[in-house]
């Protein structure tokens, strides 16, 4: 590809998630000019992770013809909490990442500014800006996948806590006596319906006998489950894969009626992989569900799937390194 001018202003956006790492190459109007993506492989430990996000970056700069280190600044949104300073990424489960100061190690490998922040927050700038352009002033933005997040915003700020942790709406407890959460607690939102649920509860199926086309393509075992399979299963009648997403778009909806009885915002936004692949399922499910347990001065809530699918993360991210050049 041919080099783009060295007077036009470019940006990075990298989602990190637990499962893939998304990049994007965006220019000053946040739209993606070229993008790539690698599997996380975060069981190869902090430093391999850092090494294929550097590497992805490199190659989606290659697809739009530019130096990265040339470009105005990079965003990355990562999983977990992140410091007060936005440097290190405190506590990553879905990684098992803790104190990683993943800032200042892509700075030195990109020599480009970095800048940090939780990935569902990054994501939810993104719907926020370019999908809702910035009209709502109360919002939250859930993103189902390898775990669960959000980003929430009140009174046209992001809410981030005392120690900016808040907006871990999937360890909010949803069945005390459910199964145990990566986090260690039971009953958690993201221990029932994340991706992660599904499989463990499709698994423990197959273990009992039960069959499905989930399982692998010698019909005895099941190693993963993406959400396109599951979507194809679901068309195809497949029975389990049926009640599961059910079940995950029933404790969705309850976590909905919950953060709109407590935050009452104009819009709540659903994203990740299993919105974009089931949202045609998901969405009259999960809506029915949450509206027979909202309060009345809550209900003018909107309840969507963004239309950005797995772009909100990359778009947020660049333009958080946009808003802070």
């Amino acid at each position: 590809m041919s080099q783009r001018s060295p007077m036009e202003e470019l940006y990075i956006g990298v989602d990190l998630g637990g499962t893939k790492i998304l990049v994007g190459i965006f220019d000053s109007e946040h739209q993606c000019l070229a993008s790539d993506k690698t599997k996380t492989k975060p069981e190869e430990g902090y430093i391999a992770v850092c090494s294929r996000i550097v590497d992805t970056i490199r190659s989606a700069a290659e697809l739009a013809g530019i130096d990265p280190s040339k470009v105005k600044g990079a965003g990355i949104g990562a999983p977990g909490s992140i410091s007060s300073d936005e440097s290190r990424v405190l506590f990553a489960p879905n990684l098992d990442w803790r104190d990683a100061p993943l800032k200042a190690d892509l700075e030195t490998e990109l020599g480009c500014p970095v800048w940090l922040g939780n990935d569902c927050n990054v994501a939810a700038i993104g719907i926020h800006r370019l999908e809702l352009e910035a009209k709502p002033n109360d919002m939250v933005s859930i993103f189902l996948g390898t775990g669960i997040g959000a980003g929430i915003i009140t009174n046209g700020v992001f809410l981030t806590g005392s120690t900016r942790a808040a907006g871990e709406v999937g360890h909010m407890v949803l069945e005390p006596d459910g199964p145990v959460c990566g986090c260690g607690t039971r009953g958690c939102f993201e221990a029932l319906a994340s991706r992660t649920a599904i499989y463990n509860k499709v698994k423990a199926a197959v273990k009992d006998g039960r069959k499905t086309l989930l399982m692998d393509n010698d019909g005895n075992s099941l190693t993963k489950i993406r959400s396109g399979k599951l979507r194809r299963a679901i068309e195809d009648g497949d029975k389990l894969s049926i009640k599961v997403l059910n079940e995950t778009c029933f404790y969705t909806g309850l976590a909905i009626a919950n953060l709109c009885n407590l935050l009452n915002p104009e819009v709540v936004a659903l994203g990740g992989g299993l919105v974009e692949q089931l949202h045609g399922t998901m969405i009259p499910i999960v809506r029915e569900v949450a509206m027979e347990r909202i309060m009345p001065g809550a209900r003018h809530v909107r309840i969507m799937a963004t239309s950005l699918g797995d772009d909100a993360g990359i778009t947020g991210a660049a333009i958080l390194a946009h808003d802070h050049s």
